[in-house]
């Protein structure tokens, strides 16, 4: 016999019930958000596979670096469940490491981008922690609205995980407790989110804090196995089958660029017509290669002409 874990979803009036034997599915490029009943604690957890694939593929990222930019989409997932507006979230690392610069960003809309810069010279052993890849540098977390002010917040890379670094981050940034669990293999990565939320159902400070342990410890359980091959559902009812958690409703990600060729002309529209022309008698044309998907845009003399002689492309 199964046990069941109670988990209520969007609709108050019904009841569903997370059952480990009745599904196997992966929940392929998800997003599940939840929350604790009768505690302040909220959850989110997220499984990327084509996506993931699709950023990662003709690159030949070392592995080290390719789990490393795994880990930061399933992060960068599980953070842009927060955004209420229109706009791109994004989550980068420098230093001077021979890895000197790692990336991604997630939309409203859930569309997922990433890349790497990394010393094609350089050794990179699979046990490589961040810092020893990053080096001295730091973590930034970017919020751009389509509508509004940019808002950018950055801390110093003090520890050896991604998961830490961020842990980090939210305590000074929003100074309230959370947890990632992150994991990536060359399949597929995923990631858990737990946050304490503001007290309300728990009064008592010192209750509250003893939840929040009990809650973080079993999450602590979590191992990498479990994490890359086990679906949604399962994780939740093996870490806390005990407590009475309510879902809030599924997310489907998917990898997509924001490149386009308009982007991309103006862009060049910088550089000015004569050192555009210059290249194009050199090199017969200009050629630019998209940095995150590898798209390559070419343009002609004619076309370098008209952009200067036309009001600057619309971007799209």
């Amino acid at each position: 016999n199964s046990l069941h874990c109670t988990a209520q979803i969007h609709d108050p009036t019904e009841t569903t019930f997370i059952d480990p034997m009745s599904d196997n599915q992966q929940n392929s490029d998800q997003l599940q958000r939840f929350i604790f009943d009768n505690s302040d604690i909220r959850g989110e957890i997220i499984s990327l596979e084509q996506s993931y694939q699709q950023i990662i593929q003709n690159r030949n990222y070392p592995p080290v670096i390719a789990n490393l930019l795994g880990e930061m989409l399933a992060a960068i997932g599980l953070m842009s469940a927060t955004l209420k507006f229109d706009g791109v979230i994004t989550l980068q690392a420098r230093g001077d490491g021979p890895l000197s610069m790692i990336m991604v960003d997630c939309t409203r809309h859930h569309a997922l981008r990433g890349l790497a810069q990394f010393d094609e010279g350089s050794d990179y052993p699979d046990s490589a922690s961040l810092r020893g890849l990053i080096g001295s540098g730091h973590l930034a977390v970017t919020i751009d609205p389509v509508n509004g002010e940019r808002y950018q917040g950055i801390v110093p890379l003090e520890h050896d995980s991604l998961a830490q670094c961020l842990e980090d981050y939210f305590q000074r940034s929003e100074q309230l407790p959370t947890r990632f669990w992150l994991n990536c293999n060359e399949h597929r990565c995923a990631g858990l989110l737990l946050q304490a939320l503001p007290r309300q159902i728990e009064k008592d400070p010192a209750e509250n804090q003893q939840i929040w342990e009990h809650v973080s410890q079993l999450a602590d359980t979590l191992t990498q196995e479990e994490q890359l091959s086990l679906d949604q559902n399962t994780l939740l009812f093996r870490l806390f089958h005990q407590d009475e958690l309510r879902l809030l409703g599924e997310k489907s990600l998917h990898f997509q660029c924001s490149c386009s060729r308009d982007r991309t002309l103006n862009t060049l529209i910088t550089l000015g017509e004569e050192e555009l022309l210059s290249i194009i008698e050199e090199q017969g044309q200009i050629a630019i290669e998209c940095h995150f998907c590898l798209h390559a845009y070419t343009f002609s003399d004619e076309e370098i002409r008209n952009l200067f002689s036309e009001p600057p492309p619309v971007l799209h």
